[in-house]
């Protein structure tokens, strides 16, 4: 398998630190909102990362945090004289209902930084012991660039104007210099006591305390892959990576993965812009697989634009899918072709290459189809195209749905009330042997543009259009 490393800036081949086993960090979200596009790219981007992994034959131990405590979520207490808890359980149950809407697997660990406060405490308190780290008169705790030569290496901009953006603290060392630690004053209402003084950790310390805690590192590597969105490289991965060389001895991570921005008709998607798309809205228009397919139609690293023209069309592709599904209604999976496997799986390998994963799936849609239509009696044919589309499933997250449901996704409740009981009328008029109104109902039914299939199971439809 090869993989993007963001930091070399060239494709590397995976090798991993303990052979047949993964350890993947990726950065999750800050619970005080609900989820946006940016959230489920970058969750969509590392749950092909893992589907690819385990395909491939690794064990891998998948880490996405949640952080519960931060300026943001603060701030949201005051708004809403919410408590903490309140709105960190909300949002981190909505946070979940929407990735399980988009088929992104539960990671194998989910800590959150309020339950890690020992971890970070151990953390800080090390960096202090090395003299890295310093505190000021009020509490706060620093981290020393200057103290680490290797700062900056990651992200290149140790001495870019985006330094400009972080905090002035005028007993600062460095205006480089980040908080490991906020100490409280009266007016705060959540804080952690510590040695060092009460307060709450900063942002960057609570991933590396946290992998820390839950990855079993190596003298040489913490984990073996850490992703997160492009917008996180500086400053917050370039400050864990240096905090954590500092405190361990040794690397954070082998590898570095970045997914693209989300753009919403073309700009950067920033809520500064009010262009900021919501993953709960875009799930009330659109079923959470059609989604997922659009979302990662695009390779991963590449910005995605997100606009409805392209979804439909997208969508399009699915539905091909579908309807050779449809093809196989009554067929169990049986072994996918090796050939089908083996050439979707080094796609997938080639830095999750998904447009080539893709034309595979094209290929495989359209040769199924001409096979079929001249052996469509042949029960194991069926069998080995039913398995291709479940190996599909479990390696890019989508086929899975029971087809004739897949193509009535989008109809209103009402609408589907009055198509079951047309379906009904048909079926008690054939019973009756009228089949001059069962006739009529199905040319009802057609005009609709719905499609209708007798089974010896009932009778089963499609929204044509």
């Amino acid at each position: 398998m090869y993989i993007y490393d963001s930091i070399q800036k060239t494709k590397l081949k995976f090798e991993p630190i303990q052979p047949g086993k993964v350890t993947l960090y990726v950065c999750g979200p800050t619970v005080y909102d609900d989820a946006h596009l940016g959230h489920a790219r970058s969750a969509l981007s590392f749950d092909l990362l893992a589907r690819a992994l385990r395909a491939d034959g690794y064990e891998v131990v998948f880490i996405r945090n949640i952080t519960d405590v931060d300026d943001k979520i603060i701030a949201k207490m005051q708004q809403t004289g919410k408590s903490l808890h309140e709105i960190t359980d909300f949002y981190t149950h909505r946070y979940t209902e929407d990735m399980d809407a988009l088929g992104v697997m539960n990671p194998t660990i989910s800590p959150k930084a309020t339950e890690s406060i020992d971890a970070i405490e151990n953390m800080i308190n090390t960096l202090i012991s090395k003299g890295y780290a310093y505190q000021i008169s009020n509490g706060d705790v620093y981290f020393d660039t200057s103290k680490d030569k290797l700062y900056g290496s990651l992200s290149k901009k140790v001495n870019d104007d985006t330094i400009s953006r972080i905090e002035h603290i005028l007993e600062k060392k460095n205006q480089k210099d980040f908080a490991l630690w906020k100490a409280c004053d009266k007016s705060d209402t959540v804080c952690f006591d510590t040695k060092f003084s009460r307060g709450r950790p900063g942002w960057h310390i609570e991933c590396s305390a946290m992998i820390a805690k839950y990855a079993n590192g190596t003298d040489e590597y913490s984990i073996d892959i850490h992703g997160g969105g492009a917008d996180l490289l500086f400053p917050h991965h370039e400050n864990e990576a240096s905090q954590s060389r500092c405190a361990t001895g040794h690397e954070l991570s082998k590898y570095w993965m970045h997914n693209g921005f989300v753009q919403v008709d073309g700009e950067k998607m920033s809520k500064s812009l009010g262009n900021s798309f919501f993953l709960k809205d875009a799930l009330k228009a659109y079923d959470g697989e059609i989604l997922r397919f659009y979302l990662t139609s695009i390779h991963y690293r590449n910005d995605f634009n997100f606009n409805e023209i392209d979804l439909l069309q997208s969508k399009k592709r699915l539905d091909k899918l579908y309807r050779l599904k449809k093809r196989l209604i009554g067929s169990t999976p049986g072994v996918p072709n090796n050939e089908f496997k083996s050439v979707l799986l080094n796609a997938m390998q080639d830095d999750l290459n998904i447009s080539v994963a893709l034309s595979v799936i094209d290929d495989m849609i359209t040769k199924s189809n001409e096979a079929l239509d001249s052996n469509s009696n042949d029960k194991n044919l069926k069998k080995e195209i039913t398995g291709n589309i479940e190996f599909i499933n479990t390696l890019l997250g989508f086929g899975a749905k029971e087809p004739f449901s897949y193509f009535q996704l989008g109809i209103d409740e009402e609408s589907k009330k009055q198509i079951e009981m047309l379906i009904q009328q048909r079926s008690e008029a054939k019973k009756q042997k009228d089949f001059a109104l069962a006739d009529q109902i199905r040319d009802q039914l057609n005009n609709m543009d719905i499609s209708i299939m007798d089974t010896a199971n009932g009778t089963l439809w499609e929204k044509l259009s």
